[in-house]
């Protein structure tokens, strides 16, 4: 019973033996080579350099893009923006916003900051924040012009030829130039009459005067006129700045040429006492200057828009006059623009995260720090932006920001309209997936493996082929 079971236990060996694909031959049969020996350092060496290039393969990432359906279900977004208009006023800058779902917000103030600049371009003014401009008081009066005009004109109507003479003849001049077409000049008018009226009444050296702007363009275009009705002081041939824009009654009229005319009182009174002469020259100064004006502006804030082709734009305009589209220069500069939030990059995963990608992922904000010049009158730019939402998917976090692509080209405008600096933008349904992708370690191990087996395979053929090459050689 023993044999049989040990002879069963034979056999089956036997029988597994048989599918051994790894046979050994025994020691005595091999033969030890100098050929066999340096084929074996080669197939080291081999495997040495491919290990290592396959290892740092594996431990380097690769940035992969894929594009996407965007799945954000946000129904806005935050448009962030910071424009500089070079010649432009702050008190006739409205911000608007338009979009396709039908929306029309009108000279928007909310989260909107303005910023009056020097001739340097530095901010000098703070000209408010979230503020609705004051509507100005006017006075409706029982008698039309012509009836007041029966006693005669007391307001000057001035033309090119006359100006400077007026000017000289009055160290103190309070002059009007308008439109005969804006509104507020025709409501100005009797008001203007009745304030000249005034003036001569109570005996004050003033100069009261008007200029039509339609008759005397090139006049209006020299005194640099951006709006109507204009309302200058001017002492000593010289305008005096800011320009009069507070109520247009007679008796507000009145009291600002008072305190002028009490002012320039006071001026003569301290010049004639003071005898320090470099006191008197820097006093001097400053009273001929009072607040001199640059016509520039900072526009800075955010919106949020509709997740819908739209539009915003910087247009001139005021609730208080009538914009002069022959004065009105959009030229500008794009300090920033961006969508969604303003400080996305300053987070430490997200700057660790810019770091590691390459330029062309990076246009958040290609705008920034572009100057738009209009050389002449009647144009502005347009600005076309196709908005682009960018999942940024490094290291297990997920960041959204919006690149977004830009084209501008200059509008021309009809003489008689205003132009606008239009900003027009339209979020693309795609989204750009940017992620970093790497191996799997399942394939790196077969990588690995392929490599020993490769390199052992191919060099045992190769020592083969040789070995049998040098044998039949030595044996001729």
């Amino acid at each position: 019973m023993s044999n049989i079971n040990g002879g069963m236990g034979r056999g089956g060996r036997s029988a597994l033996s048989s599918v051994d694909f790894y046979r050994r031959v025994p020691k005595d049969l091999t033969e030890a080579t100098t050929l066999g020996a340096v084929m074996f350092l080669c197939s080291l060496f081999v495997m040495g350099v491919l290990f290592f290039s396959e290892t740092y393969s594996f431990a380097k990432t690769s940035l992969g893009t894929e594009i996407a359906l965007d799945d954000n279900a946000q129904p806005q977004i935050r448009l962030n923006f910071n424009i500089t208009l070079l010649d432009l006023h702050c008190d006739y800058v409205s911000v608007d916003v338009w979009d396709a779902l039908g929306t029309n917000r009108q000279n928007v103030t909310k989260n909107i900051e303005k910023w009056q600049l020097d001739e340097t371009g530095q901010r000098r003014i703070f000209s408010g924040r979230n503020r609705d401009v004051r509507e100005v008081l006017h006075e409706e009066h029982e008698e039309s012009l012509e009836e007041l005009h029966e006693d005669g004109v007391h307001a000057v109507e001035l033309t090119k030829e006359n100006f400077q003479s007026f000017l000289d003849e009055h160290e103190m001049a309070f002059i009007d130039l308008y439109a005969p077409w804006c509104v507020w000049c025709q409501r100005l008018h009797p008001t203007w009459e009745k304030f000249a009226e005034e003036v001569a009444e109570e005996e004050m050296p003033i100069g009261v005067g008007k200029v039509d702007c339609v008759q005397q363009a090139e006049l209006c275009r020299e005194q640099r006129v951006m709006a109507f009705p204009t309302l200058r002081w001017y002492s000593q041939g010289k305008p005096i700045s800011p320009d009069y824009k507070m109520d247009r009654t007679v008796a507000a009229l009145t009291g600002f040429a008072k305190r002028k005319l009490e002012m320039d009182e006071k001026f003569k009174d301290w010049d004639k006492k003071e005898a320090d002469p470099e006191k008197r020259a820097r006093y001097r100064e400053l009273h001929a200057h009072n607040r001199p004006e640059h016509p520039g502006c900072q526009v800075s804030g955010h919106l949020y828009v509709n997740r819908v082709p739209g539009n915003f734009h910087l247009e001139a305009k005021s609730k208080n006059h009538n914009l002069n589209a022959a004065m009105t220069n959009l030229t500008h500069r794009v300090n920033h623009l961006s969508f969604g939030a303003p400080d996305f990059t300053a987070s430490r995963n997200m700057k660790r995260i810019l770091k590691t990608l390459p330029e062309e992922h990076q246009q958040f904000s290609p705008m920034d720090g572009t100057m738009y010049h209009t050389s002449k009158y009647h144009q502005a730019y347009h600005h076309y932006i196709k908005v682009v939402s960018t999942h940024l998917d490094m290291a297990g976090n997920t960041e959204t920001a919006y690149q977004f692509l830009e084209q501008s080209q200059i509008v021309y405008y009809d003489e008689v309209n205003v132009p606008e600096a239009r900003f027009s933008y339209d979020l693309s349904p795609m989204s750009v997936v940017v992620k970093r992708e790497g191996r799997k370690w399942y394939d790196y191990l077969t990588s690995l493996c392929a490599i020993i087996g490769g390199t052992f395979t191919t060099l045992g053929l190769i020592d083969a082929v040789l070995y049998k090459a040098f044998k039949a050689g030595k044996a001729d």
